[in-house]
């Protein structure tokens, strides 16, 4: 598998991965990355807060947008140098979650600007941002 390099890549160009995030998803998560807070783990103590249950992390959505960066496009051999997120609405588990990439600036040095998004089976942005990367060689 190869992916896109720099001048393979316009702009508009997108790409998008499409995850339902399970209970296990949410554990899983919570225990690579130690994050145990329990407004994603405890289903009583997440009644009482502002999202009314449990909500997966967020970042466990901004993962998906590593998945369409590093496999779909620009697709293996990128680099990704970084990342801005805006948190917008919770995913809760169950959810279908779309990631989508989308190429907005070509810059100089071979690095390209991908605005990122992530919606929910609702179409409601739950996570938005714009990733700076390095297609491969």
């Amino acid at each position: 598998m190869k992916g896109y390099t720099y001048d393979e890549l316009s702009i508009g160009q997108e790409a998008s991965f499409t995850k339902t995030i399970s209970e296990t998803d949410v554990y899983l998560f919570a225990g690579i990355t130690g994050d145990i807070n329990p407004a994603h783990l405890n289903e009583e103590y997440a009644k009482n807060t502002f999202f009314k249950g449990r909500i997966a992390h967020g970042m466990l959505s901004a993962g998906l947008i590593s998945a369409v960066l590093g496999f779909h496009m620009p697709g293996p051999g990128t680099i990704y140098l970084s990342q801005t997120l805006n948190f917008v609405a919770p995913v809760r588990i169950g959810d279908t979650v779309t990631a989508k990439g989308t190429v907005v600036e070509k810059l100089p040095k071979g690095r390209v600007k991908i605005e990122t998004v992530c919606t929910n089976q609702d179409g409601v942005v739950v996570t938005k941002g714009e990733a700076l990367v390095m297609p491969p060689k």
